[in-house]
C-alpha cells in the first residue's frame, strides 16, 4: 500500500474550503467587472427607448440616421424619416442612440 488509511481519511474542510476560495474570488471579480456594468447599460438603453418622442434625431444599429415622426406607445416600432418624404418603420430595440432632440411642434 502506498497510502496509509489514516492519511487518506484526513481530507477535511481545510483543504476543500481553501480550494474554493479562488473560484469564489473570480466569480466576485466577474460580477463587478463584467455582469454589473452590462446590466447597468441594458437598463439605461431600456430607459432611453421608453423616453423616445416625436422629433428626436436617432441613429440605428445599422448606422441609419433619421428623425422620429411617429411613436406609438404599445408598439415595437417607431416611424422614422430618413430623408425628405422617405419614412421607414424601425424596431425600437434597434435604435442605438439619440443624437439630438428637436421641438416636437415642428
Amino acid at each position: 500500500m502506498l497510502i496509509t488509511p489514516a492519511f487518506a481519511q484526513s481530507g477535511g474542510f481545510a483543504e476543500g474550503g481553501l480550494g474554493l476560495m479562488p473560484i469564489l474570488l473570480v466569480m466576485v471579480i466577474f460580477y463587478f467587472l463584467l455582469i454589473r456594468p452590462q446590466q447597468k447599460r441594458a437598463k439605461q438603453h431600456r430607459e432611453m427607448l421608453n423616453a423616445l418622442k416625436r422629433g428626436d434625431k436617432i441613429i440605428t444599429n445599422g448606422g441609419i440616421t433619421g428623425t422620429i415622426v411617429r411613436v406609438v406607445e404599445d408598439s415595437e416600432t417607431v416611424e422614422v424619416e430618413i430623408a425628405k418624404d422617405v419614412k421607414v418603420d424601425v424596431v425600437r430595440a434597434m435604435i442605438a442612440d439619440i443624437r439630438g432632440k428637436t421641438d416636437a411642434s415642428s
